[in-house]
């Protein structure tokens, strides 16, 4: 499995990106797909999550500015961020895993990052 992130870029406060994940190879147990953002000098931090069946959670800090969506027509999936800030200023990950029965997510596969540049 590999993937493809892409999207970034500069971006004013209050802007809007939409990022794109592109998935190839196959796995069938993967069910879980997401996003994670490290900003210089802090951890990879989970952003949102998308599951087989449609559920999604998000990080606190993107809640009602962030949604993230996938189309398996094209295993695509997508991270639109709306009102940028500052903060969202990180390095954007992609990452598929497994979700567990206990609810647990082991996150086996990893795309190369985008760079969102934010300005204020």
């Amino acid at each position: 499995v590999q993937l493809q992130a892409s999207g970034g870029g500069l971006v004013q406060a209050g802007g809007s990106l939409r990022l794109s994940c592109v998935r190839s190879g196959s796995r069938s147990d993967i069910n879980v797909m997401g996003w994670y953002r490290q900003a210089p000098g802090k951890q990879r931090d989970l952003v949102a999550a998308i599951r087989s069946d449609g559920s999604t959670n998000y990080a606190d800090s993107v809640k009602g500015r962030f949604a993230i969506s996938r189309d398996d027509t094209v295993n695509t999936v997508y991270l639109q961020m709306n009102s940028l800030k500052p903060e969202d200023a990180a390095i954007y990950y992609c990452a598929a895993g497994i979700r567990t029965f206990l609810g647990t997510t082991a996150w086996s596969y990893w795309g190369q990052g985008t760079l969102v540049t934010v300005s204020s």
